[in-house]
């Protein structure tokens, strides 16, 4: 290799180094190399300060014994407290501790040493302040150099791509906010560029966090955003109620920006972890209501050391119950679906969360086969069950009356007959709304099935006394993110770049979230005494157009701009509005605020058996118009709509 290629070779790795994003963290040894020869620096220009007033420093005839014993004791110190440690673009506080008791002891013994050689000899190794200049220089130089990488690395990244970051307006002022800003400062890569923090009660507004500036809230949010040319609002402020938050949310909509949410910080020190958790606000974040107080003694003394069974485990419903349950401690969990694949994951994911001895195990069965339900309940000898297993979708179930049977009324009937055989502590059904006053076959098989376990509770608990299972019914709405439900449905329709497609302009729907709902289920199974029916308090109802306009704002898009609206009509069996009672039901209250109990009027337990008999084996014939006439006798108030069963109503 001549001389040139050499040189050529040295000015290109010159070049990779100068790219600073290319650069590694720097070896520890060069941290301390670097340290070090501050502290040498520092005390060469100790040195020529005094002796430019003529003093001495240091006493020259013991100079072999002062700078081996000088750079030792810094270097021992330097080791002792890892001042060379800490990655130097992200010094911060405990950094600068570090270096100035590293020194401070430094400092320290070297006046000892030298106060021993006086008092010894008489003779002093070094002028003691000097010792002291050359600290504060030493700290100085120690501290100036790592803001200055710091600034540098924080100016390069941010400042020289700041058009292709999101200006951000962080909304709070506290704690918690000030930690959502450093962490976002130091994502690599960045999103946003933070340009101020809103503080929500005009108290700080003269002064400034992390040299940005904090701005008032005496106009709304969309105008402040509009004068510091902002495009995005983070919201870290934990102190907002749920009505502040939806106001704030609908203002940015309404104008096109962006929101943020971010959850509480508990570790602060952990700032990736607090950048990821940075997201697009979502319009779960919208329909947040106070957490749930459960009764936790309760819910233990059901489920401690008990062996439950879980029926729909892999559906959104089931699987969010067997995770709850799982942290009450019982002795086992028996999971039981017939759809294979998402049990799977559902089985892989328990198997990768536990870590107690919770015994789980799952079972491929069809609650429709009372001979293999059997084997189950004979083989585990459950002791709680909780019955989320069911057929949901309205139109589907308008086309296949004969499986809406089949799995929501013989297979309930079927997990409560060997319920009360095999002496069950309590089962809880999980229902829905559309059971009352239903329009549609998949409500009305519902309803169905409720009777039976009201009637079965109340005919063989209390006017025979053959059976000890509390039967108990849990009634509440639409949930969130459940399969099938409207919210992933809408995502990925805006994620396709629509139409969104909604049944009516009018209709409305009451939501509440998986673990919200769950959470219910277990308070509910454990607060019942038998032949219940427990309605949830779900909130306000809310209209899906509605939902649908601020989804597509909260993706980014206008509506009917970027992402259409198409209605196509209401669903065969859809109604406008569901309903949590029936006209000539009434509610009692229960402990709990969200939980009621609604007062309904239990069937004789002979005739209704020998109707759901007679509707099972006409399900069998697969005649549609025979299985619903046979349902609507059973159900009077069972009015079809937008249906072909319309006709069986006149």
């Amino acid at each position: 290799m001549n001389f040139l290629s050499f040189l050529t070779e040295l000015v290109n790795r010159f070049k990779s180094v100068g790219k600073v994003r290319n650069l590694s963290y720097l070896p520890r040894w060069v941290i301390l190399t670097i340290d070090m020869s501050i502290v040498i620096f520092a005390a060469f220009l100790t040195m020529e300060m005094l002796n430019s007033m003529g003093l001495h420093y240091v006493n020259r005839d013991f100079l072999y014994i002062i700078t081996p014993t000088f750079l030792f004791l810094n270097l021992f110190f330097f080791w002792l407290f890892r001042t060379y440690s800490g990655i130097i673009r992200h010094s911060g506080y405990i950094d600068a501790v570090k270096i100035f008791i590293a020194l401070f002891f430094s400092l320290l013994i070297l006046i000892i040493i030298n106060l021993s050689c006086f008092f010894l000899n008489g003779k002093k190794l070094f002028m003691n302040t000097g010792l002291f200049i050359n600290f504060v220089l030493s700290f100085s130089g120690l501290f100036v150099y790592r803001i200055i990488v710091k600034q540098t690395f924080e100016t390069y990244f941010s400042e020289s791509k700041s058009t292709d970051l999101m200006r951000a307006l962080i909304y709070g002022s506290d704690a918690n906010a000030i930690s959502v800003a450093n962490a976002l400062k130091s994502e690599k890569p960045s999103r946003f560029k933070i340009i101020g923090f809103v503080d929500k009660q005009n108290q700080n507004t003269s002064k400034r966090i992390l040299d940005l500036p904090i701005l008032n809230l005496r106009k709304r949010i969309p105008v402040i955003m509009r004068s510091v040319e902002a495009e995005a609002l983070i919201m870290a402020d934990k102190s907002l109620s749920k009505d502040e938050k939806m106001q704030i949310v609908d203002e940015c909509l309404e104008f096109n920006y962006k929101v943020y949410t971010v959850p509480l910080i508990s570790d602060w020190e952990d700032r990736n972890e607090i950048s990821k958790k940075v997201k697009n606000f979502q319009i779960q974040d919208l329909l947040e209501r106070k957490p749930i107080v459960l009764d936790n003694k309760s819910i233990s003394g059901q489920l401690n050391n008990k062996t439950v069974l879980i029926t729909g485990a892999a559906g959104s419903i089931g699987s969010e119950i067997v995770r709850q349950v799982i942290g009450f401690n019982p002795k086992k969990v028996i999971m039981l679906d017939q759809a294979e694949t998402p049990l799977h994951h559902l089985s892989l994911e328990m198997n990768k969360l536990l870590q107690t001895k919770v015994k789980i195990r799952t079972v491929i069965s069809d609650i429709r086969n009372r001979e293999a339900i059997e084997e189950v309940f004979r083989k585990f000898k459950p002791e709680v069950v909780f019955h989320a297993a069911a057929y949901k979708h309205v139109p589907l179930m308008e086309e296949n009356p004969s499986q809406a049977i089949f799995v929501n009324v013989q297979g309930t009937k079927n997990l409560t007959d060997l319920s009360c055989k095999y002496n069950v502590g309590s089962f809880v059904m999980v229902s829905t709304d559309k059971a009352v006053n239903p329009s549609n076959v998949m409500g009305a098989s519902k309803r169905i099935a409720e009777k039976y376990v009201q009637s079965l509770h109340y005919k063989m608990n209390v006017e025979q006394n053959l059976c000890k299972t509390k039967f108990i019914t849990t009634r509440f709405g639409n949930v969130l993110g459940s399969n099938g439900s409207v919210v992933p449905l809408f995502t990925e329709q805006i994620a396709n770049g629509g139409p969104i497609t909604i049944t009516h302009p009018e209709i409305i729907r009451y939501f509440m979230t998986i673990p919200e709902a769950c959470q219910l289920v277990l308070e509910a199974g454990a607060m019942g005494n038998g032949g219940e029916i427990y309605i949830f308090d779900m909130g306000k109802p809310v209209k899906i157009i509605d939902l649908a306009n601020k989804m597509i704002r909260l993706a980014g898009f206008t509506p009917e701009k970027d992402i259409k609206i198409k209605i196509v009509g209401l669903r065969p069996g859809e109604k406008l509005y569901e309903e949590l009672l029936n006209d000539s039901s009434k509610t009692l209250p229960t402990h709990h605020e969200k939980i009621m109990i609604a007062q309904e009027q239990h069937d004789d337990f002979e005739n209704l058996f020998e109707s759901i008999d007679d509707l099972i084996t006409t399900a069998k014939t697969y005649s549609s118009t025979d299985i619903v006439t046979k349902m609507k006798v059973i159900v009077p108030e069972f009015i079809s709509m937008n249906s072909d069963f319309v006709t069986l109503d006149k």
